[in-house]
């Protein structure tokens, strides 16, 4: 039975929690069919553990699969390694207490049978209810933050589970840049610029303790979230036939080493993308695809359809 979608989890220090979300993910996990999915643990440079108590408590899943960063990076970056890791048509991060009701996540795939970014939401009548006024009070800040710099109408940037096709994930995953809190708020404005338009879930979740946003992070993220407008997002490219052949290209990929590739496609070209550091290998492949090594924007990548290599 092939697999039909990635869970990608980003841990830092998550020891404690795992054993309690594994325990609520494993009912969902049995409905689907342990062989039909993919974990994707993604340890973010952890210092407690986390990495020996993933395969204590995971270990016996068929098809896990754990990477690291040497060094914490942030949830951005931990989140962008898992997709570029996954395998499966069809990719939903959540975090590893697993918060959201994992039953929830059933919905999250359903949706994308019909679109390439479902996000779950939390909110209920336009709002997202912490449990503490402080908390919904703050949300309810950052949101309007987000739409003002961002353009967005979704109302949970932030929920931790999230949907998208493999393809969408892997470009996304290409072009974003920012690396911790406000990352989130970055797939959003990514998708909005490429003509996605977003099918949020609903979903349940619980207020699990150890969770903490400090008064840095929440300066970062309000820094972090003003840039995005501002940024350019211009990314390396090869430039090739509309019905440049997808197994060539992967072939090719595998000789030159280069991992983590998408192919967007429109009527008249396809555009294979690359990550903004791999010149040298995009230089080698072009000649061997009959393609043009070029930098493309956001608004060349619009309305074209994704493949992952």
């Amino acid at each position: 039975m092939s697999l039909q979608r990635s869970l990608i989890i980003p841990a830092y220090n998550e020891a404690q929690r795992l054993a309690a979300g594994y325990a609520r993910l494993a009912p969902t996990l049995e409905a689907w069919g342990l062989e039909t999915t993919e974990i994707v643990f993604v340890d973010d440079g952890s210092t407690d553990g986390t990495l020996r108590t993933i395969q204590t408590v995971y270990g016996h899943l068929p098809h896990l699969k754990v990477v690291r960063h040497e060094h914490n990076q942030g949830k951005g970056a931990a989140v962008r390694l898992g997709w570029a890791s996954a395998k499966a048509p069809h990719v939903i991060t959540i975090d590893a207490d697993m918060a959201i009701h994992p039953t929830c996540l059933v919905d999250v795939d359903n949706a994308l049978a019909t679109s390439a970014f479902a996000p779950g939401s939390r909110a209920t009548d336009g709002t997202i209810r912490y449990g503490h006024l402080t908390r919904t009070l703050a949300g309810a800040l950052f949101h309007r933050v987000v739409t003002h710099y961002t353009g967005t109408t979704v109302r949970d940037t932030q929920c931790g589970c999230k949907g998208f096709s493999l393809g969408l994930a892997r470009l996304l995953g290409l072009l974003g840049f920012i690396e911790e809190f406000a990352y989130d708020a970055e797939l959003f404005y990514l998708a909005d610029q490429l003509g996605i338009t977003p099918t949020p879930v609903p979903v349940t979740w619980d207020d699990i303790s150890g969770s903490t946003v400090r008064a840095s992070s929440s300066r970062t993220f309000l820094r972090d979230v003003r840039a995005i407008p501002k940024t350019k997002y211009d990314i390396l490219a090869l430039r090739g036939a509309a019905d440049l052949d997808i197994s060539a290209v992967r072939q090719t990929a595998i000789a030159t080493r280069q991992r983590g590739l998408v192919v967007a496609r429109h009527e008249d070209q396809s555009l294979i993308v690359f990550p903004r550091d791999a010149g040298i290998n995009a230089i080698t492949m072009a000649p061997q695809l009959g393609a043009d090594v070029t930098s493309v924007r956001l608004s060349e990548l619009r309305g074209a359809t994704y493949q992952a290599v």
